[in-house]
Order: structure tokens, then sequence, then C-alpha cells
């Protein structure tokens, strides 16, 4: 295969009649949403689309959503989906790096839409009128002809340090690889129903989708706003029969803190899989209680690489104070540690960046020659091949397993008291603590303080001592901030800039 609508069509040969994708108002079967695509496909070309350029879409994830992603693939672009709650300016960065010909939206969002993009001089469509068109089959097979698998297949932005919006472009190839393996380490297949946590504009959503194309297995798409309603989440796992959970940790800790198994139990779910932070054990314990039977694996790896680089199998209950690893390297992706010299580096114990490569990676950052150089580069421990390679900027260490455990992110090591000192080795003293639900460390550079923020019952006299029992002196936050809920980005991480202004930082 050099196309994931290779995927589709021969899923779709197979299992015409199977459900592909469901949403609380509709669903499509695997002929169905392969109709769909292909005459949105037709419509996005006859219309000014054209190979290896972008199709931008601004709208709540949908069935129809989805089928039109595809149809900008089968017109031979690559889709980017644009978040209807981002502030203008961003919508308008994020615009500008894409320079799309088109704007797909819905109907809830249109007027939105046009006001954005009709002074941009951009053709602004109803998305749901691209998919119900005729297919133009000899257009497509040429199109199709002219692809190769590193053509483009989607483009995500995330924010970077500076906060300006950083677009990445993934190519075909690095997702049919990472599927293949994805799929098969944890043998997912046609009896699976994938419930989608994660919204269309993050590569999370990779996990669910590309699975479907590739196994026949359903994909049910959870609306954002169930992960505000307990209740309603679970009910909607029950009554949709969900076998695997691809989340982020926000949303697995969401279920826990907020006593989700003690209204319903999703007794079909047999596979959960996280991603995106540092799992506290204590949540991931309640998970375990619930659902003793099913498989718990650690997933890591930036969007760099197309969604994961490792993954391990949580194998037993983890107490407070540990830190379930990252694990191993899925197949076909090679995972390993530099040192600061740019020295590559083995053995229980050894720290060191996290670098990749392989198929897996992204072919950089939109419109950003130079910021992709600085990311993505030569390996330096090999000067015989070409081997190009991205550095993560997370740090971590090899355990007497091999496998990887995560330590910190790079630019999170700060020097304190003249000492060199892990943030993320406090936020695990902290989950350690009776009473704490989430807790993030950050560092106040101007005024050279500590400061410990968390969600939970334990008062903050009793934080502060306890962590002055469990932690060097030159460790214990200067200041310890309680907060009624962590602030998150739109992708469920804990949004390190908000908190930084909730707890006047300076840097």
């Amino acid at each position: 295969m050099h196309n994931v609508l290779q995927m589709l069509e021969a899923t779709a040969d197979r299992l015409p009649a199977k459900c592909a994708v469901a949403d609380p108002q509709s669903q499509l079967s695997f002929a169905e949403i392969r109709d769909a695509a292909q005459a949105a496909g037709t419509w996005l070309a006859q219309n000014g689309v054209l190979p290896r350029t972008a199709v931008a879409f601004y709208l709540e994830k949908s069935v129809t959503a989805w089928a039109a992603m595809l149809g900008a693939v089968y017109a031979g672009g690559f889709y980017s989906v644009i978040d209807v709650r981002q502030p203008e300016g961003r919508v308008r960065d994020m615009f500008a790096a894409l320079d799309p010909a088109i704007v797909l939206t819905d109907a809830v969002n249109a007027e939105r839409a046009h006001e954005l993009f009709d002074p941009l001089r951009c053709t602004v469509a109803l998305v749901e009128d691209t998919v119900r068109g005729d297919v133009d089959a000899s257009l497509l097979a040429s199109i199709r002809a002219r692809a190769t698998d590193g053509d483009p297949l989607y483009a995500n932005f995330t924010s970077g340090s500076t906060g300006t919006p950083k677009g990445f472009v993934a190519p075909h190839r690095s997702v049919l690889d990472w599927a293949q393996a994805f799929t098969s380490t944890f043998g997912i297949d046609e009896t699976d129903v994938m419930g989608n946590q994660a919204p269309f504009d993050f590569d999370a959503t990779n996990k669910d989708v590309y699975s479907s194309l590739l196994t026949g297995a359903t994909v049910q798409i959870i609306p954002r706003t169930y992960f505000s309603n307990p209740t309603q989440l679970m009910d909607y796992l029950c009554e949709r029969e969900v076998t695997t959970l691809c989340w982020a940790v926000s949303a697995m800790c969401f279920v826990s803190i907020m006593g989700g198994f003690d209204y319903r139990v999703p007794t079909t779910v047999r596979r959960v899989l996280f991603s995106g932070e540092v799992m506290p054990p204590k949540q991931l314990r309640v998970w375990q209680h619930h659902l003793p039977k099913a498989l718990y694996a650690n997933l890591y790896g930036p969007s760099e690489v197309t969604c994961n680089c490792t993954f391990f199998v949580v194998d037993r209950e983890y107490a407070d104070n540990e830190v379930i690893p990252a694990g191993k390297a899925f197949a076909n992706e090679r995972v390993f540690l530099l040192d600061e010299h740019d020295r590559e580096v083995e053995g229980a114990g050894a720290v060191g960046e996290v670098c990749v490569s392989g198929s897996c990676l992204v072919m950089g950052y939109l419109g950003s020659p130079e910021r992709t150089a600085k990311a993505f580069m030569q390996n330096p421990a090999n000067n015989r091949w070409l081997e190009p390679m991205y550095r993560t900027g997370d740090i971590a260490r090899y355990d007497e397993n091999g496998d990887l455990v995560y330590v910190s992110r790079k630019d999170h090591q700060i020097k304190h008291l003249g000492q060199r000192i892990e943030l993320g080795d406090i936020e695990a003293a902290a989950h350690a603590v009776d009473g704490v639900e989430r807790a993030c460390c950050l560092y106040d550079a101007a005024r050279k303080r500590l400061v410990l923020c968390y969600v939970g019952s334990v008062e903050r006299k009793q934080l502060k001592e306890t962590l002055r029992e469990r932690l060097p002196q030159y460790m214990v936050p200067n200041n310890t901030r309680k907060l009624d809920e962590m602030p998150l980005s739109k992708n469920g991480k804990i949004d390190r800039t908000t908190l930084a202004e909730l707890a006047r930082i300076r840097r």
C-alpha cells in the first residue's frame, strides 16, 4: 500500500455493510464512507483542490467530517482541522500556513467561518454538500496514479514553546507503517469498537480512525461535551459497547476523579491505551479495580513521530511513588538516548534525550525550514549514511529491564539553589501524597521559587509537610497553590502557560 485510501477500499470490499464510524446522530458503513469520501473528493478536485495542497476544516468532529477529510485525500490533497474554539488570531496564523483553496465547515459554524475566511478570499463550503454529489471515477483514478507514499496526508498544529502555531505535515507512509504496527501490537481487529476521545485536529485520532480503516473496527465518536458529564460519557461507552479506549491521561483522570465508575462500569472495554502525560498510578488503579480484566498500556511519543513511538503494557498495580515506564519501541521504529555530547547511551540508569528515527517521522514543519532543521536532523552518532532523526526534547532513562522511563521535558530541568532539579520528580512526589489528584510544578525564574499547583482534598500546609519528609530540602516547593481544577489545553494536557498566569509566575 502507498495510500491510506487503499485501506479504506480493501475494508469496504471485505465488509461493505459493517458500521465504520458513528456519532450520536448518524453512522456510515465502510461502503458508505468510501462512497461519501469519493463524492467529496470529486467535488473538491472540481473546485480547485490540486494534489499536495491543503483543505482546511472548520467544524466539530462528526461522521460527515471524517468522510470529507478522506475526500480531501481522494482529491490528492491533505486535510487540516482548525479547532472552532481557537482565537481569531491563531486561526488566521494557521490559515496563512496552510494556504488552502477551500475551507469546509458545518451548519453550526458556517456563519463564523464566512466571517473569518471570506475576507481572505477563500471558498467556504458546507461539508454536507460535498459528500452528496456524483463520483467521477476517472478523475479520481488519474489523481491516484500520480500519488506516492511520500505525499502529505494531514497537517496538525501545536503551540510550541512560543505559543505560535507550529504545523507539522505527516505523509501517507508514516501512517501506513504506524497503523500496521499499532493494530498488530494490541490485536485490534474487526470485532473492536474504538471510543474516539481525541479531537480531529489532534493526531491521537489516528489511533481510532486508521485502526478502523485497516482492520474493520468500528469508531464511535464521543462528543467533546461528554467529557464534562461523567454519566453521559459512561452511558455512551456502555450503550455503544466500546472495547478499546485510546485516551489522553486527563480524560482517564476525569472518569476516575469524578466517580464515573460509581455510576456505571463499561464492562465491554478490554483495552485501555493512554498517552499524552505521565499517568498518576493512583488514578490508574481506579480503572484497574473496576476493569480488572482489561489490558492497560502506556503509550509515549510526540506528534512528530506519528502518534507514539514506544509502549509499555502495565502488568501490575504501581505504587503512588512509582513511574509507569514508557517502554520499548514499536516495530520498525528506532528510539534511543543521546547524552549532552550527542553520544548514544545504553544500559540501566543511562539518561539522555529521547531521539527517534525510522519511517514514523513526519515531514517537518509547514513553511518553517529553520524550525524543521532544528528538530529533524542527521543522527550525530552516525557518520556513515543518511539517518534523519527527531529530537523530542524529552529526557528519559533506561530501567533494569531496558524500558524507557520518562523523566522530564528538557526545558523542565532547572537549576535551583545550585542544584539541578527535574520538575517531574517533584510532581511525582506530590502525586504520591494522599489527597492529591493532579499536580504540576513550575519554576518562577525571576523570583527563584518552586511553585506547586495541585487539585485535591489535602490542605496546603499538610502537603508541604509531607513533601519535606520525602524530598531534599532544595526540592521542596516554596509555594503551593490549591486549585479547583487544573487548566487543560485543547488536547487534554495540563496547560502550563495558563497555569503560570494563574500562579503569577514571572519568567
